[in-house]
């Protein structure tokens, strides 16, 4: 584990040492150019620029170039403790600098690296010299708009990507990944395969669900829903809309207004489109008196949410304004608490290992400085998260005071079939709007007491979760989520009642199915249906038709010839029923 960590702080000095170089060389380029920051990050580095022109792919080569002869020089980092005003006149005409220079605070050290006639404000660590980077270790990748710290109000640097690593084998191993990622990327798996799109022009971060695209939306939901009341949940559906008291008393208005849509005037009052399912869950319970003998409610709804993000960070379906939260609330009495967070856990993976994903960690986070909740309850909640992480078998860390202000959580991460980590599972521990809202149940000695509110989301939202799904299956997805299970390829016109006949029995066994009437030649109608990734492709011939068979040619490539068509109909049966990848 050491030498793990130890080669990782290693590449981060290779990677810190390399955004020096690539400043170097974009201020030879650009003599006067201003320079912001340049750190390394996971798999690489970047540095943030304010040039006087946009750079092209062409200048990302002439910097490269720039970067390798100066690597080649045998350049020393040089670190330096200097006073401020020292500081000061170094950077005095380099604004973004001075501005860093001003955030540091009082009696903390200024350091500064040279190296040759390129200095930066920095408190490193470096490479010793130029000579340890590699000149066929390294590359930069892309070019993209970065706003000064942030925020929008401020300037919009250039910002120039690159990755460095060890040795050249470790270069291409990691370009080769990018290229996996890049052929896996949902957004243009999800216009290839016609399952969405996006319309800037009609509103951003709002996604349009095609025929292909809802039918898996539809496995999706329609398993989610048979799964919740298999394990005790109630449906409910709330409104899109509340009144402002509604997010007042919630809280969110105080805490959560920036990522809210703007209010609508109606009746004189204002209306917030709702960021959350919660505070219409706490309405329904507080229709009705509870008591300790009513509880666990377990409630879940798939309902539509919408978030204010900021333009730049909207991304595919990984982020967007507008998504169905896969939402449930449980309302139990402090004696339940255990159980329900292990029957939830438990539930949780279930659900994520019948997508597919195996690789499962979780992150128990913990209580705040800054928190509301009497302490022995944090303390039970979060010994009830973890009894529940460690009774599973998880492996799992502990992120000391990372919890909400509201109570302790357990996030679960998958990794995906390149080793990516993606959140998905939430489970929330809530002391807050119980106490907002005044919830009570009436327990065994006639008291009122507080109910404890856990939140709980399996699969996030929808659309970043289906867009976690086509990456990870690289759109060819197993036979019960395929949005096209079977494409009927007829070689002849002869055999056209056959097809139709062969249609329709499998439509009757509940499959999604279609057939290739076109004039196109068999070869090209059977490309067609390996280009949209269908899991099965049947070849209906005469021979096919006269002996009440079907030749299944597979997505793989495989083909089986003069499969009798009931065989095949229990084969697919058994594909969806297990859940299986062909």
């Amino acid at each position: 584990m050491a030498d793990k960590a130890n080669a990782q702080d290693r590449l981060d000095m290779i990677r810190h040492s390399m955004a020096h170089v690539m400043a170097e060389a974009v201020l030879e380029m650009f003599p006067g150019a201003q320079i912001a920051i340049g750190p390394s990050i996971e798999d690489g580095f970047y540095y943030d620029f304010d040039l006087p022109r946009p750079l092209t792919t062409d200048d990302l080569d002439e910097i490269t170039e720039r970067m390798k002869n100066i690597i080649s020089q045998d350049k020393a980092f040089e670190r330096k403790v200097v006073t401020r005003d020292e500081a000061r006149a170094l950077f005095a005409d380099q604004k973004y600098k001075l501005e860093l220079l001003e955030a540091i605070p009082e009696g903390e050290e200024v350091s500064i690296y040279n190296q040759g006639g390129f200095t930066d404000l920095c408190r490193g660590p470096h490479v010793k010299s130029t000579k340890e980077l590699n000149k066929d270790s390294f590359k930069l990748l892309s070019i993209a708009g970065a706003y000064w710290r942030g925020k929008e109000s401020n300037p919009m640097l250039t910002r120039i990507y690159g990755t460095a690593w060890s040795n050249p084998k470790e270069l291409r191993l990691y370009l080769d990944h990018l290229e996996d990622i890049k052929k896996r990327d949902h957004r243009k798996l999800g216009q290839d395969l016609d399952l969405f799109s996006l319309h800037e022009e009609a509103g951003p971060g709002l996604v349009y669900w095609h025929p292909r695209g809802a039918r898996i939306r539809l496995a999706i939901e329609n398993f989610w829903r048979e799964e919740h009341y298999k394990n005790g949940y109630e449906m409910v559906y709330t409104p899109h809309v509340g009144k402002a008291w509604l997010w007042e008393t919630s809280g969110h208005l105080g805490f959560y207004k920036e990522s809210m849509y703007p209010p609508m005037k109606m009746d004189s009052t204002d209306y917030y489109a709702k960021p959350m399912n919660c505070p219409f869950h706490i309405m329904i319970y507080q229709d009705t008196k509870h008591s300790y003998k009513d509880l666990p409610l377990r409630w879940c709804e798939l309902g539509t949410v919408y978030r204010y993000e900021k333009a730049g960070s909207l991304h595919g379906l990984m982020r967007v304004r507008g998504f169905t939260q896969d939402d449930a609330h449980i309302f139990c009495t402090p004696e339940q608490m255990d159980a329900e967070i292990l029957e939830v856990l438990r539930f949780s993976l279930y659900m994520l290992r019948s997508f597919g994903f195996s690789e499962i960690k979780a992150y128990l986070s913990t209580r705040p400085e800054k928190s509301v909740g009497e302490q022995e309850r944090w303390d039970a909640a979060t010994e009830a998260l973890r009894k529940a992480i460690e009774n599973e078998g998880l492996s799992y860390e502990v992120d000391e005071g990372g919890g909400a202000f509201y109570g302790p959580k357990i996030d679960l991460k998958i990794k995906d079939a390149i080793g990516r980590e993606w959140q998905l599972s939430t489970v929330q521990f809530d002391f807050n709007l119980p106490e907002r809202f005044k919830l009570t149940f009436t327990d065994s000695d006639g008291s009122e007491k507080r109910p404890y509110m856990i939140h709980r989301a399996l699969l996030g939202s929808i659309e970043r979760f289906f867009g976690v799904l086509v990456e990870h299956y690289a759109g060819a997805f197993p036979p019960w989520l395929a949005p096209e299970q079977v494409r009927l390829v007829p070689v002849t016109d002869q055999v056209t009642d056959y097809a139709k006949a062969v249609e329709a029995r499998l439509r009757k066994e509940g499959f999604r199915v279609s057939c290739d009437f076109s004039s196109e030649r068999m070869n090209a109608k059977i490309r067609a249906s390996q280009m949209m990734k269908n899991p099965y492709c049947l070849i209906l011939g005469e021979k096919e038709r006269d002996a009440g068979t079907v030749s299944v040619r597979y997505r793989t490539g495989k083909q089986v010839n003069g499969v009798p068509l009931e065989d095949f109909i229990a084969e697919l049966h058994d594909a969806v029923d297990k859940k299986t990848q062909i």
